[in-house]
């Protein structure tokens, strides 16, 4: 990012690690029935190690690389362009979505915490986690927004343009998010043409959802096994699309 020019960007969309470890320890969400037990009578088999998908920087470096970034979006960002940040949901003792939006603030003025139902049953014991944030700060000037309907709520429901939670296969990434999600907030704060960041690309759902509705994209993603994987779906979305350019290569 530090290569990138000063106000470049029209929107940073992301899914940044959150911090939990929970690929990085034992595999959590591949081994979630194993570790809380099944339905009756059903045979838990555990996930072998080698099948486990680590996330990079999910401990508690998230921290520090969030705060690092915000300080990037604030150069790079337009003036009124947002930051939409994918966040976790309740839980304590140290509630995520209080602390990050809380640092947002210190760089972006904080706009808005939106909670993405994703419908029952999610992850967790006891309260079930059930949904999670996507936190919105925005830049001084006239909020770029696109909506004249005047019906955007703060909580986007089960299920609401199509969106519904990913349950990730082994061939997927493990927090991959769903194109329409990613659309949702792309087709608020941005105009065809216009460039959206996202710095933790992952398997590229950002960006195929910039293609799938006419935005440039600059995709930054660290694990080879994803940028592999990004590239092979970007290159047939937009086979598909023919009609949005690549910005340029993934390294």
């Amino acid at each position: 990012m530090k290569d990138l020019p000063d106000k470049c960007v029209d929107l940073v969309l992301t899914d940044p690690p959150y911090g939990h470890n929970n690929n990085n320890n034992n595999d959590m969400i591949a081994n979630w029935e194993a570790i809380y037990g099944g339905k009756k009578g059903k045979k838990i088999v555990k996930v072998p190690e080698s099948e486990y998908r680590p996330i990079m920087n999910d401990g508690e470096e998230a921290n520090e690389i969030f705060k690092k970034c915000m300080k990037e979006y604030e150069r790079l960002l337009k003036p009124g362009s947002c930051c939409c940040c994918c966040c976790g949901g309740g839980g304590g003792p140290d509630p995520q979505f209080s602390r990050w939006s809380l640092w947002m603030d210190q760089y972006i003025p904080f706009k808005m915490m939106v909670v993405w139902d994703k419908g029952p049953m999610g992850m967790g014991h006891h309260y079930r986690r059930s949904y999670e944030t996507v936190l919105v700060a925005q830049m001084p000037g006239k909020c770029k927004w696109y909506d004249d309907t005047h019906k955007i709520e703060n909580i986007i429901r089960p299920g609401y343009k199509g969106i519904k939670k990913i349950i990730p296969s082994a061939r997927q990434h493990p927090t991959e998010k769903p194109v329409e999600l990613m659309k949702h907030f792309i087709t608020l704060h941005t105009q065809p043409g216009d460039i959206v960041l996202d710095p933790f690309l992952g398997s590229g759902t950002t960006a195929i959802a910039c293609v799938e509705t006419g935005r440039e994209f600059i995709g930054i993603e660290l694990s080879e096994k994803y940028v592999k994987m990004a590239n092979e779906k970007i290159a047939k979305a937009t086979k598909e699309a023919k009609s949005t350019k690549l910005l340029g290569e993934f390294f």
